[in-house]
């Protein structure tokens, strides 16, 4: 029997303990692939405008991805082989050559690596259809969907992951050549001193994470600290966040498991001694391995909340720039009047303004149209003014660095403001996001030219694709909802669906890495549960057991997770001035149901372990 005969049949006894690894490893695979073959797809190259960005996202995020998979791969990788050190050193003990053990690990990690990358292109390929198909359905566009097959996309994904599967299995190789004889045998039961609660740690841990929130509250705009530090501003919360938690892994846990433990009513109930227990004497190991998961929950939730709030306000956003369908200057335009909703005609003049600290040109209405619009448009608090007074409408306002005049001089007059809408009457990309509205007979003494402006809100606005092509050929100054909405939903449907499979591959990689952790060290306690079965320990007990000490694992990281995501997403919110609320607790919600299966599927795994 050769060595790759012993590698196949090592894979299929051992292939229960593979398939989780396998099955991550060929899902990544199958998202790589779909992200080349949409990079590469002929359907994507036809759509002009879209076409770049698309090409542009997907060659980012195959490259994200592939720098990810890679070390998920690595990672996942050593947990078999300290699994295997065992074997290892009994192929030692029983005079097997060190090359010859080497090569039959490297035959087996690169069989596993083969068989997946085959599997997954294969999949891949069927699945590249639908993947485009809900890519297109989430940019909103109107194509009919091809299939889609690329040579380039099948041999990128090939020479990508052959090269990372060959690491691994050098990886593999060099094992029986780093460590001795008993240090194989014994890899396993290498313990950890316990840890010692450490107040100073604790304190720093608490006090890192406190001021990377607080950091990331503060106003971008308004903010001393942020001015100061400018651009390195996120790297130092990025890096207070993964120290503090680390520390509150590594020493604010120890501290909360050591009190539990001193805690005799307590602790003395069932288990809970062992519970707390094993988890402190294996914290070192476990705070690297949850700070890695936090840190990784947070990033997907952050990213992909952030991308899914963006597109779901991206109606609210165009309408909010556009509260019009269509806008143009110049002449009435044939439409058809079974469509339109509202419509208005306004008189503008542009001139010269001195406000309190400059001079600018501004749009200017009057009384009367303001207010025509302003009840079209379903404004609340319509303040009346008087003639020695004007109002101010400005679209782009924010309080946080925008100005905010208490008069202005007209024509060398002064007029005080009486109020400052910050919302846009018209839309900004044909009237402007400023304009002054004055009294009619002020209106009327100026002597600018008149212009007349045209606005239009039509039913399903979204669908008047059509209307809005012709509109724009026949019109000047045009402007419009459909276009500025289709246009978002490009943009940001390819960021979403990229965002999401992204996501899902972090999901699915975090979820494997806390299973690998806690089967290994399942493993390494079976014969613990053994004794305590043999003493009369119930598999109620124990599965109670399982279900507490699995559940810190899982549960710890997935708080901090979102502590960090839901900060970082209010922050950009507040920077956005948009809503996050619903698509953040939706996108949260999702995640935390899936990683959960993680939680159900681990512990069921162990409890088949023990018994």
């Amino acid at each position: 029997m050769t060595l790759f005969d012993i590698a196949l049949k090592n894979i299929r006894r051992n292939l229960k303990s593979y398939s989780l690894y396998i099955g991550s490893t060929i899902f990544s695979i199958i998202i790589y692939f779909t992200f080349v073959t949409l990079k590469y797809s002929e359907d994507i190259q036809s759509l002009a405008e879209a076409s770049k960005q698309i090409k542009g996202i997907m060659s980012v995020a195959a490259f994200v991805l592939m720098i990810f998979v890679a070390i998920f791969i690595v990672y996942s990788n050593s947990f078999f082989m300290k699994k295997r050190k065992k074997e290892v050193a009994l192929y030692s003990l029983l005079g097997v050559r060190k090359r010859s053990i080497g090569s039959l690990l490297f035959f087996e990690n690169m069989v596993i690596g083969i068989l997946s990358l085959a599997v997954g292109i294969g999949l891949g390929f069927l699945s590249s259809q639908g993947l485009l198909t809900i890519l297109v359905s989430l940019m909103g566009l109107d194509i009919d969907i091809g299939f889609a097959f690329s040579i380039n996309a099948v041999m990128n994904t090939l020479i990508v992951f052959f090269i990372i599967f060959l690491f691994t299995s050098l990886q593999g190789y060099r094992v029986i050549y780093q460590f001795k004889l008993i240090d194989l045998f014994h890899a396993s039961q290498k313990g950890e001193e316990l840890p010692k609660a450490r107040i100073i740690a604790v304190f720093l841990g608490v006090l890192m994470v406190t001021a990377a929130y607080w950091l990331a509250l503060q106003d971008l705009m308004t903010s001393d600290i942020w001015r100061k530090l400018g651009l390195a501003m996120p790297l130092v919360i990025i890096a207070l966040t993964v120290i503090g938690t680390y520390l509150l892994f590594h020493s604010v846990l120890v501290y909360v498991l050591s009190t539990m433990k001193k805690q005799e009513r307590w602790a003395w109930k069932g288990l809970n001694l062992m519970t707390v227990s094993q988890l402190l004497y294996r914290i070192r190991g476990n705070a690297k391995t949850l700070t890695i998961i936090a840190i990784l929950s947070a990033t997907t939730i952050t990213s992909g909340g952030a991308v899914f709030g963006i597109y779901y306000n991206a109606e609210k956003n165009v309408l909010t720039d556009s509260p019009y369908t269509f806008m143009w200057e110049g002449t009435p335009q044939d439409i058809d009047p079974e469509i339109i909703e509202r419509e208005a005609i306004i008189k503008s003049k542009t001139l010269r303004v001195v406000t309190d600290e400059q001079e600018m040109e501004y749009a200017v209405i009057n009384q009367s149209t303001f207010e025509r619009l302003a009840k079209d448009l379903e404004w609340s608090d319509i303040q009346p003014f008087t003639q020695d007074e004007i109002v101010m409408i400005d679209a782009s306002y924010d309080e946080r660095w925008s100005q905010k005049n208490d008069s202005v001089t007209i024509e060398g007059t002064k007029y005080e403001v009486a109020k400052l809408y910050d919302l846009a009457i018209l839309n900004t990309m044909t009237f402007g996001a400023s304009a002054i509205v004055v009294s009619d007979q002020l209106f009327n003494e100026i002597n600018e030219v008149e212009k007349t402006y045209h606005a239009v809100q039509v039913k399903a606005f979204k669908s008047q694709l059509a209307l809005s092509n012709k509109l724009a050929m026949s019109t000047e100054n045009f402007s419009s909802a459909t276009q500025n909405y289709k246009d978002s939903i490009q943009a940001f449907g390819s960021l979403l669906f990229v965002g999401s499979f992204l996501g899902l591959v972090f999901l699915i990689a975090t979820g494997s890495i806390i299973f690998f952790k806690v089967m290994t060290e399942a493993e390494e306690d079976k014969e613990k549960y053994m004794i305590l079965r043999k003493i009369g320990v119930s598999n109620k007990e124990m599965k109670r057991t399982i279900r507490g000490q699995i559940g810190i694992v899982f549960t710890i990281p997935l708080i901090l997770g979102i502590s960090h995501g839901a900060v970082a997403l209010t922050a950009f919110s507040s920077l956005l001035n948009m809503d996050f609320l619903v698509p953040v607790i939706i996108w949260m919600v999702a995640y935390a149901m899936i990683y959960s299966i993680y939680y159900f599927v681990s512990v069921r795994s162990i409890h088949k372990l023990i018994q």
